[in-house]
């Protein structure tokens, strides 16, 4: 087995490099798409700085109806706008518009989530002072809600791997495409023990970067 992994090396150093290119710029984009609905769904909910209950309820339930499609069903039904952003529907650059499309809502309810968790009479106290809505969204709600957005993201971070795995199997390539095209379409059962503990290894890995980083920002 050893032997078979050495000779492999070369495919999950490949399949490593376009997992990580898959998640990393699919995390960049859907982080800022979703910070950003997450903050619209706590502002424009009734009682909050800009209260608007049309605008938040039309935004919250397009939200709901993407969360609720598979990733399957959207990197099928996105087709022509992923060949219209980055001129392909396969390979990595294929995969990123629908991991960004699946994963920015999902980040959106842990982004609102986490910034519903900051003490109100803190936001009222700063309005007290003067503070303007701006400043109050960025200063106090953002900065007091970072620790729970570090572990949100960590957590969007590993539905990203799984979900990369997953386009893997549609022809992104990745570890997901290597375990399906070598370990069980040719029956190399070492090829697929191998990808899935190195996805397992990557989820290890970004779920306790985002503890030390959500627990060293709580101090």
């Amino acid at each position: 087995m050893l032997n078979k992994l050495i000779e492999d090396a070369d495919l999950y150093v490949k399949s490593l490099n376009e997992t990580a290119v898959m998640v990393g710029y699919s995390i960049v984009y859907s982080s800022v798409i979703g910070l950003l609905l997450g903050v619209l769904l706590v502002v424009l909910r009734p009682g909050h700085l800009y209260a608007n209950p049309v605008v938040y309820h039309i935004l919250n339930t397009i939200i709901n109806i993407i969360r609720s499609i598979p990733f399957i069903i959207i990197m099928v039904a996105i087709i022509p706008l992923t060949k219209w952003l980055v001129g392909t529907t396969i390979g990595v650059k294929g995969a990123i518009v629908p991991l960004v499309f699946y994963t920015a809502p999902y980040i959106s309810r842990l982004m609102e989530t986490a910034l519903l968790e900051v003490d109100h009479g803190v936001i009222e106290a700063y309005q007290a002072m003067g503070a303007s809505k701006r400043q109050i969204i960025i200063r106090v709600i953002l900065r007091e809600a970072r620790p729970a957005v570090i572990l949100g993201l960590a957590i969007a971070t590993i539905g990203l791997v799984g979900a990369s795995a997953m386009a893997g199997v549609m022809g992104a390539g990745g570890l997901g495409d290597v375990a399906i095209r070598f370990g069980y379409q040719r029956w190399e059962p070492d090829v697929m023990y191998t990808s899935v503990l190195l996805l397992v290894l990557i989820v290890q890995i970004v779920q306790s970067l985002g503890n030390w980083i959500s627990k060293s920002l709580r101090k």
